[in-house]
């Protein structure tokens, strides 16, 4: 008989990758099969690693991709099928989330559960509005309300306490009973100049919020078309927006953007990126994979140590110093030995010379220009006639680097460390299609001509047209352009100049 599986029953947060708990992600890794919802943001859903199970039962409005009793029995069937199975929503799951109604059927089968809290937006959306649901010169509680009607259109609310209770008020899937509420909350004894705020899509780029009265609310968010989800705020904290407003400020609050860069590599600018405000879609077009059977890596060193000429050793990438250190380490060679006689070493840029000064090599050229053409140029120029060069790189390198080199009396040998594979996405790719299509993906991040192709390779039948690419160096944007995406170049070929670019088309400006 098979061994039963578990469940955890994990909240997502409201949206921002950075309110997803700890555990949560680490169970996005360690789950078979993961069963989310229809609010768990594209930028949470983006840090699923592939191979997982994923099954949709997201609730939108009039349309339910599966009945309640229907997620119970799934999660149970999985479960029993000896899987460990994570229950993502958005949220906490436990607040107007059902999920006690979830795990009735797995307490009553003896399905061994977890439950996992998550970041509510009862408290969440108000704080990025610059709302404090508490504050001791106001208020002394908050309360927090479903505002779904019944299916007769009854409301389920008792004003009269609320109103009476005199603590912060806090609406949860209300934004279409508004005028209800408030007309409910008036007619309780509530003033209606009391403050009050609706927030959309609260911690997400796409965030907006409306600051009015009880009395005056509904009108202005049925002018600015508020839709679901929202947070309705009410209370007299809601005035201290003014002072409190904090996130919209940011630098690149209300972008988002997607990094196509390799997983081990994303983490400099994804971070970056969002201390200054963005979200960021992680979709890494190019996996990296080391070439195990490398017969030519110890070969080249051997002889480069029986050489008295100069000896120039040549790297394209961090990635390629990463692996090239981890394949001496594994060779019967002496770094010591490799490093003898007249070696020198050249970087193609500031990100590749950092990593090399990691392992204690500097380096003794690194062209102005961080691209393959100009580190040719440069190292022709600057190597004593006769030297020989050992580039270490990807096996389809630039084509740029080597013509430089020919015909200059150089011995020349290109020696492969990596392959870098096309990543394979499904599910996800739907979701970054249909936010493409409703225009919330500011900018795709291209750092070579293998992301461009692998981007293409996975998004498919994508007008790219519509897709505005930011990408180092001209050879990647020369592919970019090959499908028709409008291109941004950054003035150098690193992160940081990356990052400057889109602050600067992107950002907001002093007066905003």
């Amino acid at each position: 008989m098979e061994e039963t599986g578990k469940v955890w029953l994990a909240g997502a947060g409201p949206g921002d990758a950075g309110l997803l708990t700890v555990k949560a992600k680490e169970l996005l890794k360690k789950a078979d099969v993961i069963v989310y919802d229809a609010l768990i943001s594209l930028e949470i859903f983006a840090q699923i690693p592939q191979g997982k199970e994923l099954i949709d039962v997201g609730k939108r409005a009039g349309c339910h991709t599966c009945s309640q009793s229907q997620i119970n029995e799934l999660l149970l069937q999985k479960a029993k099928e000896g899987k460990w199975v994570l229950r993502l929503k958005g949220g906490d799951p436990f607040i107007f989330g059902r999920g006690g109604e979830e795990l009735e059927l797995l307490a009553k089968e003896g399905v061994p559960f977890e439950i996992v809290p998550g970041v509510t937006s009862a408290s969440a959306a108000a704080a990025y509005a610059g709302i404090p649901v508490t504050h001791r010169d106001y208020v002394s509680s908050f309360h927090v309300i479903t505002g779904h009607e019944r299916k007769d259109g009854e409301s389920r609310i008792q004003y009269e306490p609320l109103v009476k209770a005199g603590g912060t008020l806090v609406f949860l899937m209300g934004i279409a009973a508004l005028e209800n509420i408030c007309n409910g909350l008036m007619d309780a004894g509530m003033d209606g100049r009391t403050p009050a705020a609706v927030i959309e899509q609260g911690t997400t780029s796409r965030q907006r919020k409306i600051i009015a009265s009880v009395k005056t609310i509904a009108a202005r968010a049925g002018e600015e078309q508020i839709q679901a989800p929202a947070v309705i705020v009410v209370g007299q904290v809601c005035g201290l927006e003014r002072s409190f407003a904090w996130s919209e400020k940011r630098i690149l609050a209300g972008r988002q953007f997607l990094i196509t860069r390799p997983w081990e590599h994303q983490q400099s600018l994804v971070g970056r990126l969002r201390d200054m405000g963005a979200q960021v879609i992680e979709m890494p077009a190019i996996r990296v994979c080391s070439i195990r059977e490398n017969s030519e890596f110890e070969r080249v060193l051997r002889e480069q140590m029986e050489e008295e000429k100069e000896k120039w050793m040549v790297f394209t990438s961090s990635i390629g110093v990463r692996i090239f250190f981890e394949k001496l380490g594994k060779s019967s060679l002496d770094i010591r030995d490799i490093l003898g006689g007249q070696v020198k070493i050249a970087a193609i840029g500031c990100a590749t010379q950092r990593k090399l000064l990691e392992y204690g090599w500097r380096t003794d050229l690194v062209p102005e220009e961080y691209c393959a053409g100009a580190l040719g140029r440069e190292l022709a120029k600057k190597a004593v006639k006769g030297s020989s060069i050992r580039i270490f790189r990807a096996r389809n390198g630039s084509e740029e680097l080597l013509p430089p080199l020919a015909g200059q009396g150089f011995s020349v040998e290109d020696i492969p460390l990596y392959d870098t594979e096309h990543q394979i996405y499904g599910e996800e790719c739907k979701r970054i299609k249909e936010a493409f299509d409703r225009g919330e993906i500011d900018a795709v991040t291209f750092t070579s001509a293998s992301t461009v192709r692998g981007f293409v390779e996975a998004m498919g039948d994508l007008d790219y047209t519509g897709c505005r690419a930011v990408c180092i160096g001209r050879q990647t944007a020369k592919e970019a352009a090959k499908y028709g995406m409008e291109i941004q170049i950054s003035a150098q070929a690193s992160i940081d100049s990356m990052v400057e670019l889109l602050v600067g088309c992107y950002g907001k400006r002093k007066n905003e």
